[in-house]
């Protein structure tokens, strides 16, 4: 059984989901890949993960540093799992890219990852904001697709004081 809460954040509505002990899932409304890990959900507001990942949340919608993150259980595949524990490493208001967390990995263990592969993980983290997934970017400063929209990632990046001025939009290829 899986545990879930709306949360009405600045930019949307976003659930909250959790096993009982820590948080699956953190989507925005509509965002791709929304939901896909859960099982039969029942509304807990009052499970104690979800009420110190809703203060978390108002920490940082608020322009704080969070500070350390709530407990996470984000459901995948080994590497997928890899790949979000490197995202949970990102810190609050820096940025990295695909191909710095797959040489991360690699050098983990000892096999080759490609930055590729490392997209794909970051594109399915059921964890949004929580695993900073927005933190990444393109090797050429491209604001790569976020499963919460790109405005949103955009909106997230100047709420932690990112400076945008180098960075991209990949359709337009022009600075923000």
């Amino acid at each position: 059984m899986d545990y879930i809460d709306l949360y009405e954040s600045p930019l949307g509505p976003i659930t909250l989901a959790s096993d009982g002990e820590s948080l699956v899932g953190l989507w925005f409304e509509q965002q791709k890949y929304d939901k896909a890990t859960l099982g039969a959900c029942e509304a807990r507001p009052d499970l104690p993960v979800l009420l110190e990942a809703r203060r978390w949340l108002d920490a940082y919608f608020g322009g704080k540093d969070p500070g350390p993150i709530p407990p996470v259980n984000p459901r995948g595949t080994e590497f997928r799992q890899r790949v979000w524990g490197q995202l949970a490493e990102i810190p609050y208001g820096r940025l990295t890219t695909y191909g710095e967390i797959a040489q991360r990995i690699a050098e983990e263990t000892g096999a080759r990852a490609s930055a590729r592969a490392v997209g794909g993980g970051v594109g399915h983290n059921p964890i949004s904001i929580i695993l900073p997934c927005h933190r990444v970017v393109g090797a050429n400063g491209s604001l790569t697709g976020f499963g919460g929209g790109l405005p949103r990632k955009i909106a997230l990046l100047e709420l932690e004081g990112v400076d945008l001025s180098k960075l991209t939009v990949p359709t337009k290829g022009t600075a923000l």
